[in-house]
């Protein structure tokens, strides 16, 4: 990433914290009762947790992964149930915008904190390379998302 230090350009890595927030359904309980939203919601953020941490990403170095933060719940007006959030901060430096649309175009995306740079150059070719890749991504995404839906 290209970045201005005391009027001189020069590339380096971003350092930021990104928040996601992975949802639970409670699940049916027929014969021996189901699991609660809350634990649905915390075995999803494992699973998902794992495979971050045992799987690269390219462009991406994992500094630290925070599980400790309490899983919530909230009422789904549509629904009409409770809904758990188990939520995981994650540290991280990048080494361009690009790399980190694939962790910004999902649902269990709710905030990022940019620790440095304070100030990022963006050339014209920079923007039009940002912009298509988070249209090849959201593409992507919405493809997989019809596959679920349509397979189930």
């Amino acid at each position: 990433m290209k970045v201005r230090i005391n009027d001189e350009i020069i590339n380096r890595p971003l350092h930021l914290k990104l928040r996601l927030d992975y949802k639970g359904e409670p699940q049916p309980r027929f014969f021996f009762g189901g699991k609660t939203g809350e634990k649905v919601a915390e075995e999803i953020r494992e699973q998902k947790v794992a495979l971050m941490r045992n799987v690269p990403f390219q462009g991406i170095t994992i500094n630290d992964i925070d599980m400790g933060i309490e899983t919530y719940c909230v009422h789904d007006e549509i629904s009409g149930d409770e809904v758990a959030f188990a939520p995981v901060n994650i540290e991280l430096m990048a080494d361009d915008l690009e790399d980190i649309i694939r962790f910004i175009v999902r649902d269990e995306f709710r905030k990022i904190d940019i620790i440095e740079p304070q100030e990022i150059i963006l050339s014209k070719h920079d923007l039009e390379r940002l912009i298509f890749r988070i249209s090849e991504e959201m593409r992507t995404y919405r493809h997989s998302l019809e596959k679920k839906y349509v397979n189930k």
